[in-house]
């Protein structure tokens, strides 16, 4: 069970009217990209903030008027976060939470952004050598204080610096000390982000759905290395850096991103069905013995049905997700994880005797998720487990966003897939290829980060980190390995 990334949502009202309930229902629908925390800035002759711990909270019709009271102005920004960086106590989550607002003298910025930082060991010493002391243990700190310093000149010379020195991910929205909103997205383009336009109101969203639940346009995506500057009356495109590929991630396909985003102007869920059909057409020798189809929800759903489409066979929905159990197994230790799954996913008590079963999973990680429902699916009767991954076996870590950031929490470094189904309790573990998986996403293959399947990163410092690792797998003070490790 991989944790999700963040959502990052902004918005301006051109008529000056309240951005208010357009932030709150652009993040709502992005809250599937992050637990720990949400939070929301809005300018009105000046910031003002509000953070808190867990998910966005329902707010009925009439406590509107409230939130617009605490958080007024027609121009705001908002997030949802799963830290990939920082402390893990409750303390510390609430202090990252974002939107985080970073001073330099008179000026100040409130930043929030979605992705992560490579080579922050070096921002850290540039930030801190100045005399500066972090408020925060997360990136979105470094980042903006960063900007801070580099935009004497004005706002773009600052976002140029972070793009030309800062190497990671990073999908970024913000506002300045005058109340002028920004948006900007790393030079590779790793993480979504998109913008629209209805009426009045122009936004940015990490995901198209943010545009549609607040029934605004979407024109297109933040190209990579571009930045957004929302003027007074108008818009400001400006393209800051240029590069030769982007290097966009693949795994938003088949996990992170809700089924009804759009990417490139196709639904997820339709590229999630092609995932499934290309995984009957390559497997057919185990589709042949098989008698159902399930799926691990929620990601794996759409895969599912299209396999079924593909192979005639019934697609049984007998595994339910226990939808208010938010736990995130993959960050505890292994006795508390197995009993976090057993609550998390429920088998219903199908008639399963004797028969042979494919389980469509989007991913594997760790395994211990895909091994729990297999134990249940033998418990209720199952002969024969198959298990289709719609993602291509995950053999090196990821820097950029990903909670998984050391080769020893990876099930797919240390084995094939013969290894994995046997760690797992499989009778077989089909993954699908590469060129399978980056055919079905309707992109080319040197627009795709596929650094955790293939080891081959899009940036220097990242490559360099991952080659020299691979001999020291452990890491036990909860840090980032980039964090340890000198290159």
């Amino acid at each position: 069970m991989v944790k999700e990334k963040c959502g990052v949502y902004a918005a301006k009202c051109f008529d000056g009217g309240d951005v208010f309930s357009n932030l709150y229902w652009g993040i709502v629908a992005q809250n599937h990209r992050g637990h720990e925390s949400y939070g929301f800035l809005t300018f009105s002759e000046g910031f003002r903030r509000y953070v808190d711990l867990g998910l966005v909270p329902r707010i009925e019709r009439e406590e509107f008027l409230r939130w617009k009271i605490l958080l007024p102005g027609s121009v705001g920004i908002a997030h949802v976060r799963y830290g990939t960086s920082g402390k893990r106590d409750l303390y510390s989550h609430l202090k990252d939470a974002q939107p985080i607002i970073t001073a330099k003298g008179r000026k100040r910025i409130g930043m929030a952004y979605n992705g992560n930082l490579v080579n922050v060991g070096w921002l850290k010493e540039e930030i801190t050598s100045k005399g500066i002391k972090l408020k925060t243990t997360s990136d979105t700190e470094l980042l903006s204080r960063y900007l801070l310093e580099k935009c004497e000149s004005g706002l773009i010379d600052g976002i140029r610096a972070c793009m030309e020195d800062v190497e990671g991910a990073y999908s970024v929205v913000g506002l300045d000390s005058n109340g002028t909103l920004f948006a900007f997205r790393d030079p590779l383009g790793m993480r979504p982000l998109f913008y629209g336009s209805e009426g009045s109101v122009m936004a940015v969203s990490s995901e198209s759905v943010g545009l549609n639940i607040n029934e605004i346009r979407m024109i297109g995506e933040i190209e990579p290395g571009e930045a957004l500057i929302f003027g007074k009356e108008s818009l400001e495109r400006v393209r800051v850096v240029k590069r030769e590929r982007r290097a966009f991630c693949g795994f938003e396909f088949s996990y992170f991103m809700r089924p009804d985003s759009v990417v490139n102007g196709r639904f997820v869920y339709k590229i999630r069905e092609d995932l499934g059909r290309r995984l009957g057409r390559r497997y057919r020798e185990f589709v042949d013995r098989a008698d159902v189809i399930i799926s691990i929800p929620e990601t794996a759903d759409d895969a599912a049905y299209g396999l079924h489409e593909e192979t005639g066979i019934r697609w049984e929905r007998m595994l339910r997700r226990h939808r208010f159990v938010t736990h995130r197994a993959f960050i505890m230790d292994p006795a508390e994880r197995v009993s976090t799954i057993d609550r998390k996913i429920n088998v219903l008590n199908g008639n399963l005797q004797g028969k042979t079963v494919i389980v469509v999973e989007d991913s594997i990680v760790r395994g211990d998720t895909t091994k729990t429902v297999i134990r249940k699916l033998r418990e209720s009767g199952a002969e024969k487990v198959y298990i289709f991954v719609t993602f291509p076996r995950i053999t090196h870590p990821c820097f950029y966003g990903i909670d998984m950031a050391t080769f020893s929490e990876l099930i797919g470094f240390f084995y094939d897939e013969r290894g994995i189904a046997e760690k797992i309790g499989a009778d077989a573990v089909c993954y699908q290829t590469i060129e399978d998986f980056v055919e079905a996403t309707g992109m080319r293959r040197e627009d795709l980060c596929m650094a955790c399947t293939t080891g081959t990163y899009p940036t220097e410092l990242a490559q360099k980190i991952a080659d020299r690792v691979k001999t020291r797998l452990e890491v036990k003070d909860g840090s980032r390995i980039y964090e340890r490790v000198e290159v």
